[in-house]
């Protein structure tokens, strides 16, 4: 099998890289910085650029692309001028990248989030849910792509994910550990619910799932139950050994954010088990083993 895969500058792609070449699998990496920190084959892309896009994936000739590659800047995405890049990324690339799948009748992994939905409930959101209502310019850019792919493709795995964290970029984990050290206390939101992601697990799943034809909607984050944000942040100071006190408080005691953020971010991952898939580890020991590689235990 030989796959292409965007975004590998980022958290998931430089993952799913490693967990490629860990099973033998010949592998391109692309994202649009002039280079990363790689040695697999790269090139340089800029995926909302179609004819680049075509050029690129046409030369590689792969079985699968997994697209990684996308705005994350949540808040960001919300400011007038950055509204056409976010859509140019998450919604043209994600087509044009579509496009050229079908074209060469391969198949792709599409990223998505639970930002697809109003975030609102309790109950879990199950993969193939319809009741799409995004509340933010990511979110619906999100849904967007979603859409380009399920709309041109048959042989595509749309895997929404949440509370994403990775040893090549920044995320949560780094966030806390850096306030945590400078500070004695931190508040952290505790009515705002999901489960944290760790891409080194994510990589595999996604690698499983490639090897297989079940295609679809899928959740995938890592097991351990439903928790908020500020039970992550008590974990992450209980594992790194930190003493900083973690105080709990609402979203509208934090302040609000440019986004609006999801109170109900909980992904019913059921699919994966009725379809042979093996789940992601506990979010606690996933924790544990990436607080080890980035060196804070």
């Amino acid at each position: 099998m030989k796959a292409f895969v965007t975004g590998i500058g980022g958290q998931l792609g430089y993952d799913v890289m490693n967990e490629l070449a860990k099973r033998g699998y010949e592998a391109v990496g692309s994202d649009i910085l002039p280079s990363v920190d790689t040695k697999y084959p790269y090139v340089q892309l800029d995926i909302t650029d179609s004819n680049a896009v075509d050029k690129a994936i046409s030369e590689v000739k792969p079985d699968v692309v997994i697209h990684c590659a996308a705005w994350t800047a949540v808040d960001a995405a919300e400011d007038e001028e950055n509204i056409p890049k976010v859509r140019a990324i998450n919604v043209d690339g994600t087509q044009y990248i579509a496009n050229i799948c079908k074209k060469l009748d391969c198949k792709m992994i599409y990223i998505s989030t639970d930002y697809v939905f109003n975030g609102q409930g309790t109950e879990p959101w199950k993969p193939d849910c319809k009741d799409f209502d995004p509340q933010n310019v990511y979110g619906q850019s999100k849904l967007n792509g979603e859409l380009a792919v399920a709309e041109t493709l048959e042989k595509y795995y749309i895997v929404r994910i949440a509370w994403v964290f990775g040893k090549n970029g920044k995320n949560f984990i780094k966030t806390m550990l850096n306030v945590g050290k400078k500070y004695p206390e931190v508040r952290v939101v505790n009515d705002q619910i999901g489960t944290p992601t760790y891409t080194f697990d994510l990589a595999r799943l996604l690698v499983d799932m490639v090897e297989t034809d079940k295609y679809g909607y899928y959740h995938a984050t890592n097991e351990g139950g439903y928790i908020s944000w500020y039970d992550f942040t008590c974990e992450i100071f209980k594992q790194a050994g930190y003493t900083t006190k973690v105080t709990p408080v609402t979203t509208a005691e934090y302040g609000l954010s440019k986004a609006a953020r999801p109170f109900n971010s909980r992904l019913d991952k059921s699919k994966l088990i009725e379809n042979g898939f093996k789940p992601l580890p506990t979010w606690q020991d996933a924790l544990g083993r990436y607080l080890k590689e980035i060196n804070e235990i």
